[in-house]
């Protein structure tokens, strides 16, 4: 009923018609294509032909370029380009076309590029739209000589009866033989061809119906430049409103087997056409004949999904699912269907409901292997979803796509990258583990951490920001679609701040009961609690199943994460002094960790460490001292203020202060270690002269790539400073 009506609307209106126009036929379909259907294929070995035609008079022939020569057939005249000089004095004169000799005129026309080929174009009104287009202003006539299975019909004389590609092939032979082929060279092309079968589509006059498009058209575009639909990206939106400002008429007509048949009959007795908004009407309108028939053509499918926001609801008739359900809020689409789908949803929308069928319109990328080949069955290339969730989990798998899947780009699959998904659930699973086998039956508060508020480390406050933080994020990255932004957002602030930062700093209070243990408990319990709410639309099994397992320790949680409220979301302030160092803190810690590795102190040895830094940052450090011994493994780390002279010692940089490690002979074996550092030295001098010797090639440099050139430099340049870092080591003993 939708279509049939939706239909009957728009020819009552003049803007559904039926007539003889030039479309794009596929001659093995047997059907005509919409522009979209008939799709573009680049070929950058096409060919040009060079063809003579001579003039009726006898004298001279001119040069015209085509890519296509078996259209000559139906040539009605040749153009030029007005403006032209070189052709100015040939208009009006005529020529003949070889072989079958019939005369044409040379006539002028503002379409011919004076720059392609020879700046002459042969006119094939019957076989290229645009030549139908000048044939229409010059009133040229229109030759067919093709069979819709593109066989040379009768109007191609000797050539009847040829397939369309062999009859190229023995003109050009024709022409060769007659001295009138001048040249061929290879041209980038762009090939049309059918979007089903992959056959080149072949240009044909055919009676078909078509939509008017322009009006429909154009209010979407006003709709559109005062923003609705809004796309995700943004850059598909000018995809959009380019093929509005481009529309042309849409043949809606196919003539296949399958499909809604076009609710139009005609009668066999007085000739009558009608459109009617009837399953099957009894007699023919005019002369009440009951000698009628319907239409055998079927629609192009598209006429019927433009419909489907409201038609599934359904419109005609005015449904409380309707009323509910539309419009809605977003589209989830792929680029390739923007013009098929998405502008036409738009269009009907705003045609048959007066209702935009959707606010935003999300475009998702396509997923390819990882050598860049879109999957596909018959590639073989692609990815069983049973078989990776049985080997890493239904979690996995989600939040894999997911942290990959960065908006409107392609995502590059393999088996490994669900190792992501896969590692980060056991994490999640860990941090649970480590949470339950320290509360020893101990009962929390899910909802709030009041009574701790007055003794909060460091720690617990920075932990707390930052969990907000994530909360606003995370919301953030959902509403603008940047889905794969809040994965990465979510792992980040669990992996990395909750797991190696807080659980690590915290650990120090679990050895003995107290308030700091109880505190730092209630602390896990809370963040953790709310990061399952944030990761449960990403990982909905393993955030449920944690979830009722956390009920354990507070039963007024909630009874299902499932249908929980999201946590209360807002906007951190910018984070005061101390919790700015808070975060430089760790990096001190990490390069404390990278000076025992590089002098390789076994990890039970407390070393002497020495805080080189400004003054306004001695009181936090001094403040966070029982911290840093316990996460440094130190006995004894000294503050210093900036300027003061130090001994040489090893350092490592960082924003809080410079990190010196005090070097002591009960420590590490100082001979060994100055051997094992003298010995490294020498392996990357020899790495560095034999990378010195392939760049000093001049045949390397010259005939290699210039990636390969250049990774070769950034390796000379990483082993150069790898060599500078061993030597200041040495410099230590």
């Amino acid at each position: 009923d939708a279509v049939r009506k939706s239909f009957v609307f728009l020819y009552e209106r003049g803007l559904i018609y039926k007539g003889d126009r030039i479309i794009h036929w596929c001659p093995r379909c047997l059907t005509a294509l919409s522009d979209e259907e008939a799709e573009h294929h680049e070929t950058p070995d096409g060919k040009l032909y060079n063809l003579r035609y001579p003039f009726s008079d006898g004298e001279g022939y001119i040069t015209i370029a085509t890519t296509r020569p078996e259209t000559y057939l139906g040539d009605t005249a040749i153009a030029v380009n007005p403006h032209d000089e070189r052709y100015l004095h040939l208009i009006g004169k005529k020529v003949v076309l070889p072989v079958i000799k019939r005369v044409i005129p040379i006539i002028a026309d503002e379409f011919v590029d004076k720059d392609f080929g020879t700046g002459m174009v042969k006119v094939t009104p019957a076989h290229d739209p645009n030549d139908y287009e000048i044939g229409l202003r010059h009133n040229l006539e229109q030759i067919n000589v093709m069979t819709e299975h593109g066989i040379m019909n009768d109007n191609a004389g000797p050539y009847k009866d040829m397939d369309r590609f062999d009859c190229r092939k023995k003109i050009l032979e024709d022409f060769e033989g007659l001295g009138l082929l001048d040249e061929i060279k290879t041209h980038a092309m762009a090939v049309r061809k059918c979007y089903r079968c992959h056959t080149v589509i072949e240009p044909r006059i055919s009676k078909q119906w078509f939509v008017s498009m322009k009006p429909l058209a154009l209010k979407a575009l006003n709709e559109y430049q005062n923003g609705i639909p809004r796309f995700s990206p943004e850059r598909f939106g000018n995809i959009y409103q380019r093929w509005l400002e481009g529309i042309k008429d849409w043949c809606i007509s196919r003539q296949i087997w399958w499909g809604h048949q076009v609710p139009a009959w005609y009668c066999k007795d007085c000739g009558e056409m009608m459109v009617l908004d009837e399953k099957e009407p009894l007699d023919c309108k005019k002369c009440k004949s009951k000698n009628i028939y319907q239409d055998e053509d079927v629609l192009d499918t598209w006429f019927s999904s433009w419909l489907w926001p409201f038609s599934t609801l359904g419109w005609p008739e005015k449904t409380s699912e309707l009323a509910y359900f539309y419009p809605t809020q977003i589209l989830v689409t792929a680029q390739e269907i923007i013009f098929f789908w998405v502008a036409r949803m738009v269009m009907a929308g705003l045609e048959f409901t007066g209702k935009f069928p959707f606010e935003d319109v999300y475009i998702h990328g396509t997923v390819r292997d990882e050598t860049g080949l879109k999957m596909s069955k018959s590639l073989g290339n692609v990815i069983d979803p049973l078989k990776i969730i049985e080997e890493y989990g239904a979690d996995a798998l989600r939040f894999s796509l997911m942290i990959i899947a960065s908006r409107g780009n392609d995502i590059y699959l393999s088996d490994k990258k669900f190792e992501t998904g896969r590692n980060f659930a056991t994490k999640i699973w860990n941090a649970c583990r480590f949470l339950l086998l320290n509360l020893e039956g101990k009962q929390l508060s899910y909802s709030s951490i009041e009574k701790y508020e007055d003794f909060l480390s460091n720690d617990d406050k920075l932990i707390l920001y930052r969990v907000q933080e994530m909360i606003f994020n995370v919301d953030r990255a959902i509403k603008d679609f940047r889905f794969n932004d809040a994965a990465l957002c979510l792992y980040d602030f669990f992996w990395k701040h909750f797991c190696d930062r807080y659980i690590e700093a915290v650990k120090i209070y679990f050895s003995e009961e107290g308030k700091d243990k109880e505190r730092s408990l209630g602390i896990l319990f809370y963040v953790l609690s709310r990061f399952l709410l944030c990761v449960h639309p990403f990982m909905p099994f393993i955030s449920e199943e944690i979830w009722q397992i956390l009920r354990g320790i507070d039963p007024a949680m909630p009874e299902i994460l499932a249908i929980s409220k999201y946590p209360e979301i807002n906007k951190p302030k910018e984070p005061d002094k101390k919790l700015q160092f808070m975060d430089k803190k760790y990096d001190l810690l990490t390069a404390g960790r990278n000076l025992r590795k590089e002098f390789n102190i076994p990890n039970n040895a407390l070393v002497k460490f020495v805080i080189q830094t400004e003054t306004d940052k001695i009181s936090f450090l001094e403040e966070e001292m029982h911290s840093l011994t316990k996460f440094l493994k130190s006995d004894s780390i000294d503050i210093i203020e900036t300027g003061k002279a130090l001994s040489p010692m090893p350092a490592q940089v960082t924003e809080l202060g410079t990190l010196f490690m005090r070097l002591d002979s009960s420590l590490i074996d100082v001979e060994n270690e100055k051997q094992r550092i003298q010995k490294k030295t020498e392996e990357v001098q020899a790495l560095i002269l034999n990378v010195e010797k392939k760049l000093n090639n001049e045949n390397f440099v010259k005939n290699a790539k210039k990636d390969i050139v250049d990774k070769e430099k950034e390796k000379l340049s990483n082993l150069l400073e790898e060599k500078e870092r061993l030597l200041k080591t040495i410099s230590y003993f």
